[in-house]
């Protein structure tokens, strides 16, 4: 018999209120994800006029980047875990104020200490914001296509905010005196966040509901050691991917790291509450979604870093228009992350992430087909963006927010509710910590090949002979010979992070066995296939 009642306007105005308050939690939670990832690469092409402000010297000026990316990634799981502890809004808030706050203090920075203490600081205020706002979508929107969407917008957030962050960044860096202020286009990239982030901040009690706080005591032994040895990993691989692997500190960082981590994993096995959970890797699902979000941004990240270089210093472009060449990326991963919250209702994750991995695999590939000259005598070879760069642009974009969507969605799905919190983190420490990996390696590989060509390039120049170049003509010749050799350098990392994404792919194909219809449903922990 067919149901002809008619809904009275109190429900219908309380469904309509129910929606607007979901919109505006993904909203404040979008906004904050955005914020978080934009800043690992926001400062990068300001670094020359914060270098020159602040007289930084060029050893210390990494630290402007590599600051962040190491308070952010170490303290992840702790994070995550007060969160669980004591409520994932009010650790929400409170991330967002740290961060807000130490992005003014940045902005407003007058000395080298200052600037990187205040990057530091932000690094602590995303840690705590960012595992939040993932278990926040859980706990806030119901199993199904509501939640599906809701990971989308997050997947694409953290996909695109790098282009975004080089974008911004770009752009704040020329707005010197803008407003008619007497204020540094790069203090912009910085202040940005202070409003945006306490306004967020303030409005979150509004949106989005307080989860319920654990009676245990911070596993504080757990937490040093967590965070001193993912600091140590974090250290090591990001000094690996400039000084080296047989480097003194590097080595000594990843060793010390390593024994860290490993004497965390014993106290964690004694410890009534640890801070983290082992029960949160027994679902065969969860692990490859967390082994795969490893690899992934490990290449992802890798082909932001070589392909900005490659369009400013060989293509020549200036830097906002070396931000806009991403915008296409950006479109395309925000259109795949949408189709992807559909497809997910009605195919399984390991498909779209599978097809996703591949995508984004064929797109490193080509990437690793840019032409450069390294024969002696060397000529000047550029790639067009429209037919060597574009066509591999949109490809990597729909790979990622194909692949994005269904592995958040399977990474933190069926957690217990007083573990969502720590695999938010532990998902988001796979990200940072692969991605300082992949930087690592594939700028290992870029830079072996750079060495062993400059070496040879070196030695058949010297063996050539003839009338000695003009000062004028040998640095043409460098410039050119510099460009042609990066170019081989990035290829050959562009190709070892298109097999890295293939080794991803293998990951989903090979143990993301969960049914999509089950993915629309809430359950406890340990109830569903794969345990």
């Amino acid at each position: 018999m067919t149901d002809t009642t008619v809904p009275d306007r109190d429900e219908v105005e309380a469904n309509s209120g129910k929606e607007l308050h979901l919109g505006w939690a993904l909203v404040l939670i979008s906004v904050a994800q955005l914020m978080v990832v934009l800043d690992g690469t926001i400062v990068n092409i300001a670094l020359p006029y914060i270098q020159s402000d602040l007289d930084i010297s060029s050893a210390n000026l990494t630290w402007v980047v590599t600051g962040y990316a190491l308070a952010f990634g170490s303290l992840l799981l702790l994070g995550g875990r007060l969160g669980d502890l004591y409520g994932r809004r009010r650790i929400f808030m409170a991330g967002l104020a740290i961060f807000a706050v130490a992005s003014g203090l940045g902005g407003l920075a007058n000395s080298e200490g200052m600037l990187l203490a205040a990057r530091g600081l932000q690094g602590l205020g995303a840690a705590l914001a960012s595992p939040a706002a993932l278990a926040l979508i859980t706990t806030t929107f119901p199993a199904g296509p509501a939640r599906n969407r809701a990971f989308a917008v997050y997947a694409a957030m953290s996909g695109a905010g790098a282009a975004v962050g080089l974008l911004l960044g770009g752009w704040l860096t020329g707005l010197d005196g803008v407003f008619g202020l007497d204020i540094e286009g790069w203090r912009l990239t910085l202040l940005i966040n202070l409003p945006i982030g306490l306004a967020a901040a303030a409005l979150a009690p509004r949106f989005l509901r307080e989860s319920e706080t654990q009676d245990h005591a911070l596993d504080l032994p757990g937490a040093v050691l967590g965070t001193l040895g993912l600091l140590g990993l974090v250290y090591g691989f990001s000094r690996a991917g400039s000084d080296g692997w047989t480097d003194t500190w590097t080595l000594a960082s990843l060793i010390a790291g390593a024994v860290v981590l490993v004497a965390f994993v014993l106290v964690e096995r004694r410890t009534a509450d640890p801070l983290l959970p082992f029960r949160v890797f027994l679902n065969r699902t969860r692990g490859a979604s967390y082994a795969a979000m490893f690899l992934a941004p490990a290449a992802m990240f890798a082909m932001f870093y070589f392909l900005s270089q490659y369009i400013q210093n060989v293509m020549g472009y200036s830097p906002i228009k070396a931000g806009v060449a991403f915008l296409p990326f950006c479109a395309g991963i925000v259109v795949a992350a949408g189709l992807s919250s559909n497809l997910v209702n009605r195919f399984d994750a390991r498909y779209i992430a599978g097809v996703g991995t591949l995508m984004a695999a064929a797109g490193l590939f080509g990437f690793s087909r840019l032409p450069y000259d390294t024969d002696f005598p060397v000529s000047d070879v550029t790639g067009s963006y429209v037919t060597d760069l574009l066509p591999f642009i949109l490809l990597m974009s729909l790979g990622m927010g194909a692949t994005f969507v269904p592995l958040t969605l399977t990474a933190v799905h069926h957690l217990r509710a007083d573990d969502s919190g720590i695999g938010s983190g532990v998902l988001n420490t796979m990200q940072q910590v692969g991605g300082a990996l992949g930087l690592a390696i594939l700028g290992s590989a870029a830079t072996q090949i750079v060495s062993d060509r400059t070496a040879e390039l070196s030695k058949a120049a010297a063996q050539a002979g003839g009338a000695a170049p003009s000062e004028a003509q040998q640095s043409a010749l460098q410039q050119v010979l510099g460009a042609q050799i990066f170019t081989e350098g990035a290829t050959n990392a562009f190709l070892v992070g298109s097999l890295m994404m293939l080794l991803a792919s293998v990951v989903v194909w090979t143990f993301l066995n969960v049914k999509h219809e089950e993915l629309a449903t809430d359950g406890p922990e340990g109830a569903h296939v794969g345990v």
